[in-house]
């Protein structure tokens, strides 16, 4: 058997189980899920029979949100806006594959500032500059428009010293953020990577948890507060008044990407690939094998009722959202020559094909 190499990618294999596919036939929508890991985007869908799996390659693809009928993404270089061309999917490839078709909109060229969570409301956009410890927004002028950054971080320069990485948005503002470590050092976090993970009030300043195992994807859900504890595979449900948490449940992966449909959280399981930068988490003591999917978690009960299980092209998520509404979804990237033919404007759709074009248009 041959391994894989750059020219010849291990083939991407997915195993949902029972729950997952009754969930996906009920849901209403479909998954958007980034893997920085493996480059990629993956659309899981439902197309009335069975689920569908799309993927197209990103660059280092990490922070994703929704936003009505735009997505938002994180890549290494740049963060780009796609928005749903509906008139346009059902005609895509076959008639009636797909139901939604996102298109490059806007882009913002980045350095490698290693973003992670992202949030699109309205004209807003918030991104998690990681290298640079700081909440920050696009800018027409520099880089990146400093927006916040940690009482105890004492200055903007590019030194990755807290590893701050999540956004919880709260009425349409930053209320939350997660970070592995409350230090002003050059990669400081990574001395105590398995207890001093933090969860801060962006609005007080206020470091309100600590101890965590590598904390990621902290979400605002009907009210509540909830953090995933990644280094120790636990989603906990977090009193932002007191510090107290509850632990909904415990999974076998490590932890990163949180998205709500109702009363159920959908998580993503990783393995653990680097050790030198991941190792000696908790949850590698707990399970003698780590998988990397998406899970569904009923938070009533904090039961897992269903598992996408990826089992060959992938190790790794980092954040995935839920398509309300959008049962077969696609999405092209620049590099696909079929964006360069897409033509949409209020009122106007058209692909931009020899039999659409008559001569004088030309």
């Amino acid at each position: 058997m041959q391994s894989p190499s750059p020219d010849r990618p291990m083939p991407f294999e997915c195993q949902p189980d029972a729950g997952f596919i009754e969930w996906m036939a009920h849901s209403g929508g479909s998954l958007a899920i980034t893997t920085y890991q493996a480059g990629k985007l993956l659309m899981v869908g439902w197309n009335g029979q069975q689920i569908s799996l799309l993927l197209r390659d990103f660059d280092k693809a990490m922070g994703l949100d929704v936003d009505g009928d735009r997505l938002l993404l994180a890549t290494r270089y740049a963060v780009g806006l796609y928005a749903n061309a509906s008139a346009l999917a059902p005609n895509y490839r076959e008639p009636g594959r797909y139901d939604a078709l996102y298109l490059p909109r806007v882009e913002w060229p980045t350095p490698d500032l290693n973003i992670h969570d992202v949030a699109l409301v309205g004209d807003e956009i918030w991104m998690v500059a990681t290298r640079c410890n700081a909440l920050v927004s696009p800018s027409a002028h520099h880089s990146f428009e400093p927006r916040w950054r940690p009482p105890f971080i004492s200055d903007l320069v590019p030194e990755d010293r807290c590893h701050l990485n999540g956004l919880a948005m709260v009425e349409g503002k930053p209320g939350f953020v997660t970070a592995l470590g409350e230090t002003d050092e050059l990669v400081g976090w990574r001395d105590t990577k398995a207890t001093g993970g933090i969860v801060i009030d962006v609005a007080s300043g206020e470091t309100i948890l600590r101890g965590l195992a590598m904390p990621h994807s902290p979400r605002w859900h009907d009210g509540e507060l909830y953090v995933l504890n990644s280094g120790a595979g636990e989603l906990l449900r977090v009193n932002p008044k007191n510090g107290q948490t509850d632990t909904v449940c415990r999974l076998q992966g490590y932890l990163r990407g949180l998205t709500f449909v109702g009363k159920y959280a959908l998580l993503g399981l990783c393995q653990i690939r680097e050790s030198n930068v991941f190792g000696g988490m908790p949850v590698q003591q707990a399970f003698d094998k780590l998988l990397c999917g998406i899970a569904v978690v009923d938070l009533s009960n904090g039961d897992q009722v269903g598992l996408l299980e990826i089992t060959s092209g992938c190790t790794e998520i980092f954040d995935l959202r839920f398509l309300n509404g959008i049962h077969k979804p696609n999405i092209l990237n620049r590099d696909k020559a079929d964006t360069r033919d897409a033509l949409t404007a209020p009122g106007c759709h058209f692909w931009l094909r020899p039999e659409n074009i008559t001569e004088d248009r030309r």
